[in-house]
C-alpha cells in the first residue's frame, strides 16, 4: 500500500510494557516513512489507559489528519486487563467520532501474554499505520467529493 503522502500523523505510545511498545512505535515510524506519510507528533503515555486524553490533545490540533494508539495490554492475575483494554478501545473510538479524525488502534490484548505481544508487534504497528493513512486519505475524498446523480466511490 503506498499513498501516504499529505497525511500526518500523531502516535501516541504506552511506556508501560517498554520492551513491546517500543518496538511498536519503531515499525510504526519505519512504516509511515515507508508509505510516505509524515508523523508530526509522537507522545509518550504511561499506559494504555492514558492513551485517549493524549490522543485527544493530538486530535484537536489542525495539522494531525489521524492518529495511531499504540499499546500492549498483557494478562495478569485478575481481568485488569480486560476492563484496560476495553474502556481504552470504546473511548478512543468516541474520540474518533467526536473529532472526525481516524484514531487507529494498534494496542494489543486483553488475554496475551509478553510472548504473544512480542510476536505481534510488527502486524499491531503495521496495519494502525495503514488503518490510519487509509482512513485520512478517505475521509478526505469523502470531504472533497460531491453527488452528481451517480455513485461516488471512495477507494
Amino acid at each position: 500500500m503506498a499513498g501516504g503522502e499529505g497525511v500526518r500523523l500523531g502516535i501516541v505510545v504506552a511506556e508501560f510494557n517498554h520492551d513491546v511498545t517500543y518496538l511498536m512505535l519503531q515499525r510504526a515510524l519505519s512504516h509511515a516513512r515507508f508509505l510516505g506519510a509524515e508523523v508530526a507528533y509522537v507522545v509518550k503515555a504511561p499506559g494504555v489507559y492514558d492513551i485517549p486524553l493524549l490522543a485527544e490533545a493530538l486530535l484537536r490540533k489542525e495539522e494531525v489528519d489521524a492518529v495511531v494508539a499504540l499499546g500492549a495490554v498483557i494478562t495478569g492475575a485478575t481481568k485488569h486487563d480486560e476492563v484496560i483494554a476495553h474502556q481504552t478501545a470504546r473511548k478512543l473510538m468516541d474520540l474518533a467520532e467526536k473529532y472526525g479524525k481516524p484514531v487507529a488502534l494498534g494496542i494489543s490484548g486483553p488475554g496475551m501474554n509478553r510472548m504473544q505481544a512480542l510476536e505481534r508487534v510488527d502486524d499491531y504497528a503495521r496495519r494502525a499505520v495503514e488503518a490510519a493513512i487509509k482512513l485520512a486519505r478517505r475521509l478526505r475524498l469523502l470531504r472533497e467529493a460531491s453527488y452528481k446523480g451517480e455513485t461516488v466511490y471512495v477507494e
